[in-house]
This record gives structure tokens, sequence and C-alpha cells, in this order.
């Protein structure tokens, strides 16, 4: 039998991970700021700002919920979009 895993230990597990990546994140963000030009405008960032918001919520669902925000809306004419033939 499966004894579950309690909050305090899958922090333990994932903390170092966690605290890396989000430093990656910090520093790619700052060395966005950093360059010329600027991309206050530009969908990518929007998404990234948008995905930390939602990060920083409480509860459940924040992988889909970021998996959403960079996902391409469904176009039921994918396939004629894309060039595929159905046989």
């Amino acid at each position: 039998m499966t004894v579950p895993i309690t909050a305090t230990e899958v922090l333990d597990r994932e903390f170092l991970q966690v605290r890396a990546r989000l430093l990656e994140i910090a520093a790619a963000l700052d060395r966005i700021d950093r360059a010329s030009g600027d991309v206050a405008e530009d969908a990518r960032i929007k998404n990234i700002r948008q995905a930390l918001q939602r990060l920083d919520e409480s509860g459940q669902g924040r992988a889909e919920q970021l998996q959403l925000i960079f996902s391409r809306p469904f176009d039921e004419n994918w396939q004629a979009e894309l060039g595929i033939e159905l046989g």
C-alpha cells in the first residue's frame, strides 16, 4: 500500500530545482530588460508575464493554465491550413 506524500515532503524534494528554474527565469528577464529595444507589446513577453501571474495564484491546475497560455487557439481547419490532405 502506498503512503501519500505530504506537502512538506514534496517541497523538500522539489525546492532546489524550483529555485534554480526561477533564478533562470529571473536572469532571462533581466537580460531582456538590459537589451536595447522595447518588447512591451510583444505577445511572447505578454504571455510570460501572464504565466508569472498565474503561478502566483493558489490552487491546482497551474501547469494546464500555463500550457493554454502558450498554446495556439484550436482551429477546426488546421489540416487545410497546414496543407494536409485527408485520405
